[in-house]
């Protein structure tokens, strides 16, 4: 098989890898890559949101299947378009992205099929939504509906703060038509959990679970980012959080989708909190997360190309996935000052310590080649440093152990990726 994968981050770094691990699979294109992508896959100067191209190179190379692995494109219909042009594509429609696509949706979704989540109200107008706030309980939470990066969202202490955010998101356009409309909904207390699940449009297989942190710095301070490490599996996704969410939020979803019209094949990201009251939904996703894809990746047995046609040809039920019993730890790697500004351009030395077959992994975000052949920084994230181990703790000091291993200038991680496993003894 010839396969062609869309994106350029760590996750599809991850993606490419493990496509790599199958017997099936002769050929991987990535489109656009970086510089560690090209050590797997044949880069192709093409970016994501360029359909016509992207279609016109998979004709030309006859490819067997291509990988969606961002949103941007997948919430812009790329799969429609593929399809249309009888091309075999893994991701979900325009019309089931829209899960993603616009946390209004998702919220009214939920809702009327009473997946759980938190309380919200959707506005359009900042005077509305300001109004709202005079008699709101604090803290609150501030969400831009469209895509940000990952970080549209905003945790408001004070009605100060919250007004403000009405004005940054709405007003100051700070994600641009990203917050023509916002969602306001109650402060969630708890644990967050990241689930990721494969699905055919009927049935929905669960990944095993992952926690991300997306605070810049340590003890969960700073700016919201895209990520700043992970771990995986989450000691607290229980069998007992398993069971209430295989009932009340995973199929439940699955079959709201189906029902609206909008039946769902590919990965589906449900973002979770572990309340007091039992778990909610925070977000979904349409697509494997960044990084958890970096830990939940290196932990599957299944060769991926056949759970990924399982999807696409609707027999996902016919499928054992299946999960190491071992623990996997992703440390990020990033340019001080992300997720604001920050220079980029450094080369990047120790790359050549990781050997998978060691259990260790160096999964590119933001890397490039320059004009001297040199691999150097060319983002905020820029690498994932990814370790396996027995139990999460030898993961988690092996991972750190290989953030060593690797240097560039102006490198910047947090410590105390997966403190959370100290706490619960495992």
């Amino acid at each position: 098989m010839k396969v062609l994968v869309v994106g350029s981050g760590g996750r599809e770094h991850a993606i490419c890898w493990k496509i790599s691990q199958s017997p099936k699979v002769d050929k991987i294109y990535c489109a656009p890559g970086n510089a560690g992508i090209s050590q797997i896959a044949e880069c192709v100067d093409i970016k994501a949101m360029e359909f016509d191209k992207l279609v016109a190179f998979a004709k030309e190379k006859n490819i067997d299947l291509t990988v969606i692995g961002m949103d941007d494109p997948l919430v812009g219909g790329i799969v429609d378009v593929f399809e249309a042009e009888g091309l075999r594509v893994f991701g979900p429609r325009k019309n089931a992205a829209i899960l993603e696509g616009s946390k209004a949706f998702s919220k009214d979704l939920m809702k009327k099929y009473n997946i759980p989540t938190a309380a919200y109200e959707t506005f359009t107008s900042a005077d509305d939504a300001k109004a709202y706030l005079e008699n709101a309980e604090y803290p609150i939470v501030l969400k831009a509906d469209g895509l940000a990066l990952g970080k549209g969202v905003l945790i408001c202490p004070t009605k100060e703060e919250a007004l403000a955010g009405v004005d940054e998101l709405m007003l100051d356009k700070k994600f641009g038509s990203a917050g023509n409309t916002i969602v306001i909904e109650e402060f969630m207390t708890g644990r967050e959990v990241s689930v990721l699940s494969f699905v055919d449009g009927n049935t929905i297989k669960i990944m095993s679970s992952a926690q991300d942190h997306k605070r810049a710095k340590d003890g969960d301070q700073g700016l919201n980012t895209g990520g700043m490490g992970n771990f995986s599996p989450s000691p607290f996704y229980t069998k007992e959080v398993d069971d209430f969410c295989q009932k009340y939020v995973y199929q439940p979803t699955v079959d709201a989708m189906k029902a609206e019209g909008r039946p769902f094949k590919g990965v589906i990201f449900f973002g979770l909190m572990l309340t007091p009251k039992g778990p909610r939904v925070l977000e979904y996703n349409a697509r494997f997360g960044d990084p958890e894809a970096q830990v939940v990746l290196p932990r599957m047995k299944n060769d991926i190309i056949d759970v990924f046609e399982a999807c696409i040809d609707g027999t996902l039920d016919k499928i054992d996935l299946q999960f190491e019993d071992n623990a996997c730890v992703c440390v990020v790697l990033a340019s001080d000052g992300y997720p604001l500004s920050y220079e980029k351009g450094f080369e990047i030395t120790g790359m050549d310590k990781f050997h998978d077959d060691e259990g260790y992994f160096l999964f590119h975000a933001g890397t490039k080649f320059n004009e001297e052949g040199k691999v150097v920084t060319n983002g905020g994230r820029v690498l994932g440093v990814t370790a396996l181990g027995k139990d999460l703790k030898e993961a988690r000091a092996n991972a750190y152990r290989a953030t060593e291993w690797v240097d560039f200038a102006n490198k910047y991680m947090r410590h105390d990726i997966g403190k959370a496993i100290d706490e619960a003894d495992v």
